[in-house]
């Protein structure tokens, strides 16, 4: 394989910070030069909360471009990915996943469990709002969309009009922002969307070369770890706008290295939240995630997501 690769990204300056460490990352594999493609998609021109939008808004574009051949491979946060993988593309590779938490940034400086009650904090995400919820605090909590820049304006502007804000610490990172976190959140306090900080690099099943070649970027614990957590989200027929979320961890076990992954449903409201865990082989991630969503069922995750509706 000779010549310029075509990689497509979303415009947005996280979207192209990231597309960009994996051009890097590819030309350092293979030599070959890499030509970043912006391709709006449906996502980045609507400015309605994302649990309207629905599942994928922000990739579809994406692989209609890599279906008519318009681009040779994408990157996608892999959080973005609908759970169902189409028919004729393939994630070649999963590269070293950065920090998965959330982090929160205050106007104040103050620690999340130190903000008054009252206080107005916002976040993109329904399952951040049901977890804020979640821990009693009385905080007003408010949907907000937009880029890192725009978001972190809203706290940290001369017209801010937030208290504070939740967000990927891993954008933030990416961007070069981590000296705005005021704390990087606890998974026990803010359990992550599964998949956040994990990328994927998809293309098109058929081109078998390509496929090789970006499979040097995969990183085994990485995609052991979205593997497990994915199968927790598809299994509960959940995505993006349902308060579903989920964590794997590699830790050393008894009889070696094992996957530690921790679910969570909660109601909206954050009236009911149910968190559970199982652990097993990284060969058995999937397994895991499946048996981890029976569990939650069991427990009555079936009528906390009811009641979502």
């Amino acid at each position: 394989m000779t010549g310029k690769l075509r990689l497509g990204t979303r415009g947005s300056a996280l979207a192209m910070a990231q597309s960009g460490m994996v051009a890097e990352a590819v030309r350092a594999v293979t030599g070959r030069d890499v030509e970043l493609v912006d391709i709006v998609t449906p996502g980045d021109r609507s400015a309605a909360p994302v649990q309207r939008l629905g599942v994928g808004v922000f990739v579809s574009a994406l692989r209609d471009a890599l279906a008519a051949k318009e681009i040779d491979f994408a990157v996608h946060s892999y959080k973005d990915l609908p759970t169902a993988q189409p028919e004729g593309l393939h994630v070649a590779a999963v590269p070293r996943r950065a920090d998965p938490r959330d982090a929160l940034v205050t106007r104040s400086g103050g620690m999340l469990t130190e903000l008054p009650a009252g206080s107005v904090v916002g976040t993109g995400a329904v399952r951040r709002i049901a977890q804020l919820h979640a821990l009693g605090l009385g905080l007003e909590v408010t949907p907000i969309r937009g880029n890192v820049d725009t978001r972190l304006r809203r706290v940290l502007g001369p017209e801010a009009d937030l208290d504070a804000i939740v967000l990927a610490r891993a954008g933030l990172a990416r961007l070069g922002r981590e000296a705005v976190i005021t704390e990087t959140l606890d998974p026990m306090l803010m359990l992550p969307a599964p998949s956040q900080g994990a990328l994927a690099v998809e293309c098109r099943a058929d081109d078998t070369d390509l496929g090789e070649l970006l499979g040097a970027l995969d990183h085994a614990p990485t995609r052991y770890a979205v593997t497990a957590e994915r199968a927790l989200l598809a299994a509960l027929e959940a995505g993006c706008n349902v308060p579903v979320a989920g964590l794997a961890d590699l830790v050393d076990g008894d009889d070696g290295e094992e996957i530690y992954l921790r679910g969570a449903v909660i109601s909206l409201d954050g009236s009911r939240c149910i968190r559970l865990s199982r652990s097993g082989t990284p060969a058995d991630a999937a397994k895991i995630g499946l048996a981890l969503a029976a569990d939650l069922l069991d427990a009555g995750a079936d009528t906390v997501l009811g009641s979502n509706a």
